[in-house]
């Protein structure tokens, strides 16, 4: 080969080298306003903040009142940590969802949704112990509070959230298994949405979903919404006078959606308005309670669940490897 066409060759890959270096490795993270009733929500002069990185998959964040910190789980460091404005981002607890002495071979131990009891005790989805417990007052140890259905173990708890009569409704897709769906360890043959009533006892409430995963009740807790995470849809569910679940229909499909965008439909929040925040393809939609998506934050990555922190008027963001913070103009129920 000649000086001159080895020379063409170094001068090619140095323009290619070039254009790479040039081309955004990530997407802008943008506001996308569909519906005038999202400005209300959103002032046009938002920003979207980014407070926490160097986490491999955010998901299920919880602020504490009384701390006045964010905790939120790493599935895949088996670990949880925590945030403040104060010192920014520092481990938490871990392990905080597998315990177990043998190596675990799947892709996501650790926690995922987090909430607090009425007592301000933590209370966790573990996947790789398959079960949900409530953190010690030792900050280290579990006490577990459900981890069977009908004498079978779970799958993984997802997420969860209280009602305000004190029980527990939670998800359970395959997602913390080390095959998932296809786990020779599964014991349940469907992923189920389910009670823990204040009692103990276990209720299966629905079956239908291939994936639920995110869950929040409507303010007035008439309505039960569940994301379905396989299916690319959230859920409604009537929730009926002795708490069980009505038949459930779709609020929102995203499948054509999530064809082309990375993510699926995952964590959920609610606002005092009964507004739906949840994780979705991309980034977070807000939908109305009609079904109306009023608008969503593009983030350009899958995106795990959000929170209410603060002073109820700032959402977190559990976003792939980020954690972003953004002050809307409504509240979080609890607040």
């Amino acid at each position: 080969m000649s000086i001159r066409r080895i020379a063409s060759l170094v001068f090619l890959f140095v323009a290619i080298a070039a254009c790479m270096a040039q081309t955004p490795s990530a997407k802008t993270p943008s506001i996308i306003r569909l519906d005038p009733r999202f400005d209300q929500l959103v002032p046009k002069d938002t920003k979207l903040e980014v407070v926490a990185t160097d986490i491999i998959w955010a998901e299920g964040p919880v602020w504490d009142k009384k701390g006045k910190f964010l905790l939120f789980s790493d599935a895949p460091r088996n670990s949880a940590f925590k945030w403040s404005t104060k010192e920014g981002k520092t481990l938490f607890l871990k392990p905080s969802g597998y315990t177990g002495t043998a190596p675990f071979t799947g892709k996501e131990p650790g926690s995922n949704g987090l909430t607090f009891d009425s007592h301000h005790d933590l209370v966790m989805c573990q996947h790789g112990d398959r079960r949900i417990s409530r953190l010690g007052k030792d900050g280290k140890s579990f006490i577990t509070l459900v981890d069977r259905y009908d004498g079978k173990r779970l799958n993984s708890p997802n997420d969860l959230v209280y009602k305000s009569n004190g029980d527990l409704y939670f998800t359970d897709p395959p997602y913390g298994l080390p095959k998932t769906f296809d786990d020779p360890g599964r014991e349940l043959p469907y992923a189920g949405v389910y009670r823990l009533s204040k009692d103990g006892k276990v209720t299966l409430l629905t079956s239908e979903n291939k994936a639920p995963n995110g869950i929040g009740f409507s303010p007035d807790e008439k309505t039960l919404y569940v994301s379905d995470s396989a299916q690319k849809v959230w859920m409604t569910y009537p929730v009926q006078a002795d708490g069980t679940l009505g038949t459930g229909k779709v609020f929102y499909d995203a499948s054509e959606m999530a064809k082309s965008t990375p993510g699926s439909p995952d964590g959920l929040k609610i606002d005092v308005h009964g507004n739906i925040w949840a994780a979705a393809p991309g980034g977070l939609f807000v939908f109305a309670p009609d079904g109306t998506l009023l608008g969503r934050f593009d983030l350009g990555e899958p995106t795990g669940n959000c929170a209410w922190g603060e002073d109820g008027s700032t959402i977190f963001i559990a976003s792939n490897h980020n954690l972003y913070r953004v002050r809307v103009n409504t509240k979080g129920q609890g607040f």
